[in-house]
């Protein structure tokens, strides 16, 4: 079955999961304002301006929410909040209901329940937790989660989804954080810790991981990208003592590279 992908969301997973679908076919791109739009069509263009083969074009912007109603694969991408994301999957679920099609309902979360979302959408028997990397054009795997009700079909369509879009998927359990960000956040949180503790600079902690340990981005630096508002979400959601210091720049609005300015500043 040849899946027609529908997100809801026009944040960074929501329009680098959109451009990554593109290219094999078109996908719809739900916005909740013309703002958000203009926004969100001005990331799918600089992606896609940094990619071989991929065309904007495909990635079809939409502000009305039944557009989606065509797709047969539903992606909540929006806000790391639960209200905020049950919201969206009742209306997917309702949206399903009402065209009449067995359309997997799929959540992107990086550390909520997916039990509690899959029954927010009503459709717990056809529903999956997605969750995807930054970027998601490049970063190679896709943490499958899956509610006890999920039907063996729901589970083979979002296995070959991730397939078919040249991913790696690797079924967790539904535990907060699943694997990746239960294991990597009490690392981060720590070199935020020590950054306090000894006054060391955040290149240089950096530095250190990055050429003594091998590690591809340092933590400071990969805190800053994910975003400390998400950071800090995870770090509660899984049960891990957010540094104080992380949660001063969260209070101040510098949320990491989106904003300009976190534990470092960007031009």
């Amino acid at each position: 079955m040849r899946e027609r992908v529908g997100i809801a969301g026009s944040g960074v997973i929501a329009c680098g999961l959109a451009v990554a679908a593109a290219e094999r076919d078109e996908v719809l791109l739900w916005a909740r304002s013309d703002d958000s739009a203009e926004r969100a069509r001005a990331r799918v263009m600089k992606t896609c301006s940094k990619l071989e083969g991929y065309s904007p074009e495909r990635v079809r912007i939409v502000t009305d929410l039944d557009e989606l109603a065509s797709a047969t694969f539903l992606v909540e991408a929006v806000v790391e909040h639960h209200g905020s994301k049950s919201q969206v999957l009742s209306d997917l679920g309702e949206l399903a209901r009402h065209a009449g099609a067995s359309a997997v309902l799929a959540t992107t979360t990086s550390s909520l329940s997916i039990t509690e979302l899959a029954q927010a959408s009503g459709h717990p028997e056809n529903f999956v937790g997605l969750h995807p990397f930054n970027p998601v054009t490049k970063m190679q795997l896709v943490e499958l989660a899956f509610p006890p009700e999920a039907s063996e079909e729901t589970r083979d369509r979002a296995r070959r989804l991730c397939e078919a879009l040249g991913k790696t998927p690797i079924e967790v359990p539904d535990i907060p954080g699943f694997v990746v960000n239960r294991l990597l956040f009490p690392y981060l949180f720590s070199a935020v810790e020590l950054l306090t503790e000894t006054g060391m600079a955040p290149e240089d902690i950096d530095n250190c991981m990055t050429l003594g340990a091998g590690m591809p981005m340092g933590p400071i630096a990969l805190l800053d990208y994910v975003g400390l508002d998400v950071s800090k979400a995870i770090g509660e959601s899984i049960g891990v003592a957010v540094p104080a210091r992380l949660t001063e720049l969260v209070d101040a609005g510098s949320l990491g590279r989106k904003t300009g300015a976190g534990f470092y500043s960007y031009d």
